[in-house]
């Protein structure tokens, strides 16, 4: 059985949104009942927010990260053609809202197979 796509969904949206997600998840644990799949949500307060988290640049870096596979930020640097001071803030910044992951040996990844919003 192939295993089910890694998604990540962007939703605009306050803090009471993710409570209720956290709620909703956490009963079904009480109940005894499986986890809802591989889908996890990212919720942003707001679209200004959200346009100054992922901006062109950061969105081509996702794209050509998660093409390219496990890198080093100097090898996606260089892929880019952009300065490396640049890109690992980038990359700093993605992977605390979790849309990079950083390996132990130091290579960042893109842990999603589908990125998608819901606005």
């Amino acid at each position: 059985m192939a295993a089910l796509p890694k998604v990540l969904e962007l939703r605009l949206g306050d803090a009471r949104d993710a409570l209720d997600r956290f709620e909703a998840a956490w009963n079904r644990r009480a109940e005894g009942r499986k986890a809802a799949g591989a889908l996890r949500v990212l919720s942003m307060r707001d679209l200004p927010l959200l346009l100054r988290t992922l901006t062109p640049a950061r969105w081509e870096l996702l794209d050509r990260l998660r093409e390219a596979g496990p890198l080093s930020i100097y090898q996606l640097a260089k892929r880019l053609e952009r300065d490396y001071k640049n890109v690992h803030t980038d990359v700093t910044s993605l992977a605390k809202i979790g849309l990079i992951e950083r390996a132990a040996d130091g290579s960042i990844s893109v842990p999603w197979d589908v990125v998608r919003g819901e606005f």
